[in-house]
């Protein structure tokens, strides 16, 4: 048998919170996405930021969690010619969405949307 750990609602909570203390610092509204190792969406905070970023910082979230790979490395891939990722289910290239690690085990992941994707990259 072996340990799986998993995100509890406090810690996607510090995560988010973090993340909006970046965005705060260069005044972006941003739509914050926490998932848990399953894809399943655990904690969303938005203000101000567009609604339609939700369902993106969700799926961004979900694809890193789901790919175990930054959505910015998957968005690379895309970029380089590999175009057969665009029809895989739940993929979504675009930068902004970071697996959350805890003893190098995937745990969840982070999805943020709502300015340019590199800054929602940063953002997460």
């Amino acid at each position: 048998m072996e340990t799986i750990y998993r995100m509890t609602l406090g810690d996607a909570k510090r995560v988010a919170n973090a993340a909006e203390a970046e965005a705060r610092i260069n005044n972006w509204d941003v739509v914050i996405a926490i998932v848990d190792q399953g894809g399943h969406l655990l904690y969303l905070q938005r203000e101000n930021a567009q609604l339609g970023s939700i369902e993106v910082a969700i799926s961004k979230a979900k694809c890193a969690v789901l790919f175990r790979s930054p959505t910015k490395a998957l968005e690379q891939m895309v970029a380089d010619g590999k175009q057969g990722f665009l029809s895989m289910p739940q993929m979504l290239p675009v930068e902004g969405g970071v697996p959350l690690l805890h003893n190098g085990q995937v745990v969840g992941a982070i999805g943020v949307s709502g300015i340019t994707s590199a800054e929602d990259g940063h953002i997460a």
